[in-house]
């Protein structure tokens, strides 16, 4: 019984170690400030900036000191069909007309690795170079978290709500949510035929106010 009970300890260990990006739970679009509606689809999208340090808390990796600025998308349908997001294209426009697209995976992990590794230590070899495996630029708890907080839903059923995160390159941009307005197009109903473009302006996150 005893080496039964030590097996189960093991075994509850390995799989909280193996646990993987366990966002909060997302809420109805419309309990964001930053939003829009389609009154005839009956349909809500948000977006939620994560761009302050405790909101970024949720993740592993510091994106933000690789220039990188993580998006949550939330999409409510309240109608009765389901709606396509199978060509959902995403685009953020800042207020200087800067054109912004969610990066990939992989362009994310890239950029992560620029900042994980110092200038000095590719410089320094030390003698005699050691026989070891070389170090992974992203560690894998970032990568399985980059895989999993993508916004990858490919359709949203009726009376239910889909979310997930895109990340942008916001590097040397000043102030990028000022004036900027993020734009969904490529929305379709159960009909197949494409919904008007959503157009989300980002100040509506910036100058929310939470009651008091």
């Amino acid at each position: 019984m005893l080496s039964l009970a030590v097996l189960l300890v093991a075994i509850v260990a390995v799989a909280k170690d193996k646990k993987g990006f366990d966002p909060p739970a997302a809420y109805h679009a419309n309990s964001y400030p930053a939003r829009t509606f389609d009154s005839q689809e009956h349909v809500t999208i948000a977006a939620d900036p994560y761009d302050t340090p405790d909101k970024a808390a949720i993740f592993a990796a510091d994106y933000a000191s690789s220039g990188l600025m993580p998006v949550r998308l939330i999409v409510s349908n309240d109608g009765d069909a389901p709606i396509a997001l199978v060509n959902l294209k995403i685009e953020m426009v800042t207020n200087f007309r800067d054109k912004l697209i969610p990066q990939r995976p992989q362009d994310i992990m890239r950029k992560l690795a620029r900042t994980d590794t110092r200038p000095d230590e590719e410089r320094q070899v030390p003698l005699p170079i050691p026989h070891r495996k070389p170090k992974k630029a992203v560690k894998e708890q970032v990568e399985d978290e980059i895989e999993r907080s993508q916004f990858l839903a490919r359709a949203v059923e009726p009376h239910s709500s889909q979310s997930g995160f895109v990340f942008f390159d916001i590097a040397g941009i000043r102030n990028p949510l000022a004036g900027a307005t993020l734009y969904l197009s490529g929305v379709h109903n159960s009909k197949g035929e494409e919904l008007l473009y959503f157009e989300i302006p980002m100040e509506k996150y910036l100058s929310y106010q939470p009651p008091k």
